[in-house]
């Protein structure tokens, strides 16, 4: 698994083995807070399986979702090369397993390979321009707009057809893309009858192409 995981791809078979070595696998149930925004830094975290969600909660409570991971990806780098507390909370949103590196183990294999830290950076380049996306998309599309913006990132074709396996609820959605859950209700609702999507135990099938504008 680990050689699959972008941060450690372009290690040999002896690096990939030192790293095992210094980690543990632990297991999470669904639902399980695995970070705190706001406390110290300990761990960099491996999915190894199941999903996890990175998220925000404003001053009046309502959480807002920065991004779901799934295997191969990694959270908790931040807070480990700068040494600031949390700057997000983590969930488990299935049951999952993640491979647990701890902060010394980290930080000496930053300084003894440089190609890791290459890998690191070019992933920060990577999220800070998926934020950028965000933001611009914050500022810039309605909530119609936001909504078929995700739909489209995270459908994957599967047999001729663009699909989304992971089952979001109405709340996700409205939480991901800044909106109430009863507009995503409705435009989820019109989207059905037009016929653009097929929604069946929250798995949602996009059948066509979506209408530029709500």
């Amino acid at each position: 698994m680990l050689e699959k995981v972008p941060l450690f791809c372009n290690l040999n078979e002896q690096e990939l083995a030192l790293i095992e070595q210094r980690a543990v696998s632990r297991s999470y149930p669904k639902n399980s807070i695995i970070i705190n925004e706001g406390e110290d830094a300990i761990s960099l975290y491996v999915i190894l399986s199941g999903r996890v969600k990175t998220f925000m909660n404003n001053p009046q409570g309502k959480e807002i979702i920065l991004s779901t991971l799934g295997p191969g990806n990694y959270f908790g780098e931040l807070a480990l090369i700068d040494d600031a507390p949390r700057s997000a909370s983590v969930m488990t949103t299935a049951d999952s397993t993640l491979m647990v590196i701890n902060k010394p183990a980290f930080q000496e294999l930053l300084e003894s390979h440089p190609n890791l830290s290459l890998a690191l950076l070019k992933n920060l380049a990577r999220q800070v321009r998926l934020l950028t996306d965000n933001v611009k998309s914050l500022a810039l599309l309605d909530v119609y707009g936001r909504l078929a913006r995700m739909l489209l990132q995270l459908a994957e074709e599967r047999n001729g057809q663009l699909v989304i396996d992971q089952r979001l609820t109405q709340q996700e959605i409205a939480n991901r893309i800044g909106s109430s859950r009863e507009m995503v209700a409705r435009i989820l609702g019109d989207l059905t009858t037009g016929g653009y999507i097929t929604i069946t135990n929250k798995r949602i099938t996009l059948n066509e192409r979506l209408p530029k504008a709500y």
